[in-house]
Order: C-alpha cells, then structure tokens, then sequence
C-alpha cells in the first residue's frame, strides 16, 4: 500500500515537472523576451540581485527548461517525498551537515532510546 502511495506521488511528480518543462520551453521558443524579463524579476524577487555582475542572464537562462533542468528538479522533488513522515510509517533519516561541513543522517546520532 505504501509503495504504491509512493509510486503515484512520483508519477504526478513526473507528470507535472514535464508539462511544466515542455510549456517552459513553448513559452523561451515563441516569447524569448517575456520569459527574460519574468527569469529577471523572478532572480531580484529570490534575493540574489545583482552581488555578482558576470552572472549574467545569457550564462544562466538558457538553462531553464533544459533536460538537465528537469532531471535536477524531478531529483529535488522525490528527494523531498523522502524527507516527508507520514503517521504508521518510519521516521525519514533526514542528511543534515556537522559544524565541520561533513554530512551524517539524522539517525546516525540515536545512541540507545
């Protein structure tokens, strides 16, 4: 039952990253300037203005709706169904970084109970 709980999350996970990609790249082919200036606002929206002048749009938008981007974010995505705990199923062994930047797993620090 859960497995099969899993699966259809992952199938809609699919389903809705390639429409949204296949509709991305529609929209960069006949709306390249709208797609632009929405990546633009979007990218001073999330904060990261202009700290750095060489990261400019023609480096970094062109990425979007690439098939690296979509593998990217299908992996981000079931990487989260991962982290999510639902009641009668066991914990998620979240990965989480030391002060010295190595990476364990959540349960790696239960000793005992």
């Amino acid at each position: 039952m859960f497995r099969m709980k899993r699966f259809m999350q992952r199938f809609w996970i699919l389903l809705h990253v390639c429409l949204s990609t296949i509709i991305g790249k529609i929209c960069m082919f006949f709306f390249p300037g709208t797609v632009k200036s929405y990546l633009l606002k979007h990218r001073e929206k999330s904060g990261m203005g202009d700290n750095n002048p060489t990261f400019v749009y023609e480096n970094w938008g062109p990425t979007f709706f690439s098939f690296s981007y979509l593998l990217f974010v299908l992996k981000v995505k079931w990487k989260r169904l991962e982290d999510e705990a639902f009641q009668g199923s066991s914990a998620p062994n979240t990965p989480v970084a030391d002060l010295n930047g190595k990476m364990h797993r959540i349960l790696d620090f239960m000793q005992g109970k």
